[in-house]
């Protein structure tokens, strides 16, 4: 399914016209009817909002993933490690690293300025 059916599909099972959405998105109605109609693309700011709106991942409202639900980031990156064979106090200082990593970025990726 492409981005313009799963978009008006979420837009239809919240009960919500274009110009609705177009309000909560900060767009134009006919913004969001070329959208549904492939005839308009959104912008990476507004594909987020309208993910970030629906509570789906970009991934879904692209069509290259079926699992409606957004996955955290932290979670997504803990899940795919291996750490089948390891050690607890190994396990703990993956963990530990981890949350340095994250400690040296903001929220948007950049490296925090010291």
């Amino acid at each position: 399914m492409a981005f313009a059916e799963r978009m008006k599909q979420l837009r239809k099972e919240k009960g919500l016209t274009q110009e609705e959405l177009a309000v909560i998105i900060s767009k134009n109605r006919s913004t969001i009817a070329g959208y549904e109609t492939e005839r308009k693309e959104p912008d990476h700011d507004t594909l987020k909002k309208i993910a970030d709106y629906f509570e789906v991942s970009i991934d879904y409202l692209l069509g290259q993933s079926d699992i409606k639900t957004t996955t955290n980031i932290e979670t997504k990156a803990y899940h795919n490690l291996d750490v089948g064979g390891l050690s607890e106090e190994a396990i703990k200082q993956i963990e530990d690293y981890i949350e340095f990593v994250k400690q040296k970025y903001n929220p948007d990726g950049t490296l925090k300025k010291k």
